[in-house]
């Protein structure tokens, strides 16, 4: 009755969006209201929020500062982290209360969480009173929800507006976002680009490798042991996030220590003479992103395999991009199964495949995901570079019949390992 009731009011019902809020304002009832006692970091944006929020965490943790933090990927109290096994961004407002009322009697005094643009508009993320709110980019993305982009920006900026009066701002002067989110009145804005000088953190000498990147920021030197140069903006977010806290000479030495987020970019090597990455690329921006940093990594006479596929239940219309994007970066391209949720899974990958073009690249369906990662690490060659997309640091795959165990980098791990 209760499923039946909800499947007849819309997502933005005025009414749905009270039950929401009202639980919103019961969890942090119920907890006392814990945000009040913490400095709060709210990071929102597209892509990069989970990388950004560790980030974050570890300059921090390595300033002696005590904090916890709350991503797609993992939840963590000082130096002890675990899973966030429901996998959504912004979880039930009763987790995020408990979870900052577990930081104060940690002792804690900063937190950082990751901000998704339904838990803003549903309310999972009211009395959380963040001290700075950030963002890393905006791209087309979650459209079946928001219904424009326009809309998309627009309650992605609800954060910014919930900033307290001598809240700090955190802007990518690089995205088309910028001047909207600049008009909305804070006591302080950073803002920080690898293209525009006037920025106030400035990325530029940027420099890429397959293990690593480095670029300079005013006289400091950055350098991260994982790739990208999507990660070089994660961590300008991350130092913008703690410019009040953290000098940046500081922030970039604890930089220099971080090892990446599970499931994002992340390596995996079991002693193979290619490079294969896991991560949890799925919008069209991000696909483009990463497999532009590929090739500039390991150049033009190298190739890039990739895995793709597309999430059920969600923007249609993004599918045949991402399979067009993937054959004109990319040599070899597989489609497969993903998270179908309740539609066909064989339907999805074929929308993803109208979108390639067969004849600037090697592409091939195989719809069990595993069977297909076994044939594309198999077709890999010595310098080549394997992008296994999507699933990233997930514990499960959404089929029809609910969640079934998956772990696409043991999965990986357990191939190349055959190999």
């Amino acid at each position: 009755m209760l499923k039946g009731l909800k499947s007849s009011i819309g997502d933005r019902n005025p009414l749905r969006i009270l039950w929401h809020r009202t639980k919103g304002f019961l969890a942090a009832l119920r907890y006392g209201f814990p945000a009040r006692h913490l400095k709060v970091i709210g990071i929102t944006g597209t892509d990069g929020k989970t990388t950004t929020v560790g980030m974050t965490a570890h300059i921090l943790l390595k300033n002696d500062i005590k904090c916890g933090a709350l991503s797609t990927a993992f939840l963590s109290i000082g130096n002890k982290e675990h899973w966030n096994e429901t996998q959504k961004t912004s979880p039930s407002p009763f987790v995020i209360q408990k979870f900052l009322r577990d930081c104060v009697t940690a002792q804690c005094t900063h937190a950082v969480l990751e901000c998704s643009s339904h838990g803003l508009v549903q309310g999972r993320l009211m009395f959380i009173f963040p001290n700075v709110a950030a963002i890393t980019n905006i791209s087309k993305e979650h459209l079946d929800y928001h219904g424009s982009m326009e809309q998309y920006i627009k309650d992605k900026s609800i954060l910014f507006r919930m900033l307290s009066s001598k809240g700090l701002k955190v802007l990518n002067m690089d995205d088309e976002t910028f001047e909207s989110y600049s008009d909305i009145s804070t006591m302080r804005t950073v803002s920080y680009s690898t293209k525009k000088t006037d920025a106030s953190i400035f990325a530029w000498q940027i420099s890429l490798e397959p293990t690593g990147s480095t670029a300079t920021i005013d006289t400091s030197i950055l350098h991260l042991n994982i790739p990208g140069e999507f990660n070089i903006e994660n961590a300008l977010c991350a130092i913008g996030c703690t410019s009040e806290f953290v000098h940046l000479e500081d922030a970039c030495k604890a930089l220099q220590s971080f090892s990446g987020v599970p499931g994002r970019m992340e390596s995996i090597d079991e002693g193979q003479n290619f490079s294969v990455f896991v991560d949890f690329t799925v919008t069209p921006a991000a696909y483009e992103k990463t497999l532009m940093t590929l090739r500039k990594m390991i150049g033009v006479d190298k190739r890039i395999l990739v895995l793709t596929g597309s999430c059920g239940d969600r923007m249609k219309e993004k599918r045949p991009i991402v399979g067009g994007l993937c054959s004109s970066l990319a040599d070899i391209v597989v489609v497969t199964n993903e998270d179908p949720y309740t539609e066909d899974p064989q339907a999805i990958i074929d929308e993803v495949w109208s979108g390639i073009d067969q004849n600037i690249c090697s592409a091939k369906q195989i719809f069990d995901r595993k069977e297909a990662i076994k044939w594309i690490l198999s077709q890999a060659k010595e310098g080549d570079a394997v992008i296994l997309c999507a699933k990233g640091s997930d514990t499960t795959m959404w089929v029809a019949t609910g969640q079934i165990p998956w772990n696409e980098r043991e999965v990986a791990r357990e191939v190349l390992r055959g190999i």
